[in-house]
């Protein structure tokens, strides 16, 4: 009898066992659950209806595939276990059977034709560029983004904002760390939005994963994509395409409005725009001092041609040219190749043209800089109007 006991009361507590693990995996499930938001290993729903359809699209084809692996290995195990040569079972003998080969052939094209015939319709409405209320120009640059408005005139460039405190490890990184801008793209809500895509050098991809549009932006080539925002807010993406060493510092940032708040932000950024560009004019008509001209060319040169050619001018052998003791920034002779670099970019390589990135004071500066820092010391000093009339023909129309 005390032995009954025992075994009943041995049972119970196995139950009780189960009965805490199940309850424990139940609350791992729920804390799981809770934390969803902080980690995803899903796709975003998104905040376009493009974006909900591509999200549908991808969990009903994993739906199917779940179901067609259960079914599949599920009748595998169940044969493997109840088939098992320690059972006596023994193999079937057969060659062939024309109706199960219909059977298998048949299920999958329609199984094909069910994920295709979806599919298809979404890439189609992901292609419709039509119709469009606004049409924004897109060009990729090492290692920034440049936007244009079609329809105003309002162009800028978008740079990473981050510190370079937060990217060395000696301030700590923000809730947005390599995400953020200093000119995010603005776009109203409920407007189809239209964006050209192109590069000025090495191939790029302009990705918002809340719109669910990645598009590559090839060198002299123009690719389209559109989307309909439905709420405003804030939309993060990056380049999606490996572009060199800072690739992964060329975020995408864009800031979704009201149509009203979008007009006024357009009309406010094209009066600004029109300001600094009479700013710019009469900038070039400055004489500057070489002090001066070199105080600026450092703050510029550190910020956009540093990360290639080095603070210290050294470059990196083989990859990009050291400056300081060369040629084309030490002898006179090559003075109008330098300029002619600096502004218009060198075909086959990594540099990029500058001339309608920065204002002919800042291009004057940085050249004289380039050609008096560490031991060039060549005492030459750049004009603005000097860079404003090699500009002028080549780009009339800069856009800053």
């Amino acid at each position: 009898m005390q032995a009954i006991f025992s075994n009943v009361h041995r049972e119970c507590n196995v139950r009780n066992d189960a009965a805490q693990a199940g309850a424990g995996m139940m609350m791992w499930f729920i804390s799981s659950s809770a934390f969803a938001n902080e980690i995803r290993f899903n796709m975003t729903r998104g905040a376009t209806a493009i974006s909900q359809q591509v999200y549908d699209l991808h969990m009903t084809i994993f739906y199917i595939c779940c179901v067609i692996g259960l079914l599949v290995f599920g009748i595998m195990f169940w044969s493997i276990v109840h088939h098992r040569r320690s059972r006596g079972a023994k193999a079937a003998q057969f060659h062939e059977s024309t109706r199960i080969e219909l059977l298998w052939t048949a299920i999958p094209v329609l199984i094909l034709i069910a994920m295709a015939a979806p599919a298809t319709s979404t890439l189609l409405k992901m292609e419709d560029t039509s119709k469009a209320d606004l049409t924004v120009l897109v060009t990729g640059s090492q290692w920034k983004w440049h936007y244009k408005y079609l329809e105003y005139p309002v162009a800028f460039y978008s740079l990473l904002a981050t510190s370079k405190q937060q990217i060395s490890g000696d301030a700590p990184k923000g809730g947005n760390y390599l995400l953020e801008v200093d000119n995010p793209l603005v776009l109203p809500v409920g407007k189809k939005i239209r964006f050209l895509m192109t590069s000025d050098d090495v191939i790029h991809s302009w990705w918002v994963p809340a719109f669910a549009v990645k598009k590559d932006a090839n060198p002299g080539y123009i690719n389209e994509s559109w989307t309909r925002i439905d709420k405003p807010g804030t939309y993060r993406g990056q380049c999606a395409e490996l572009c060199g060493k800072d690739h992964g510092f060329m975020p995408v940032v864009v800031v979704a409005k009201s149509a009203e708040e979008f007009e006024a932000w357009i009309a406010r950024k094209g009066d600004e725009q029109a300001t600094a560009k009479a700013q710019q004019q009469a900038q070039a008509a400055e004489t500057m001092t070489l002090p001066q001209a070199m105080a600026l060319g450092e703050k510029v040169y550190l910020g956009h041609c540093a990360a290639c050619h080095q603070p210290a001018g050294t470059g990196l052998p083989g990859i990009f040219p050291a400056l300081n003791g060369s040629k084309v920034t030490t002898q006179a002779e090559h003075r109008a190749q330098h300029l002619d670099i600096v502004l218009h970019g060198k075909s086959g390589t990594a540099m990029q043209p500058f001339g309608k990135q920065l204002t002919a004071q800042e291009l004057a500066a940085v050249i004289t800089y380039e050609r008096n820092a560490w031991d060039n010391k060549t005492g030459d000093l750049v004009q603005p109007a000097e860079v404003q009339s090699l500009l002028n023909p080549a780009n009339p129309d800069k856009d800053k």
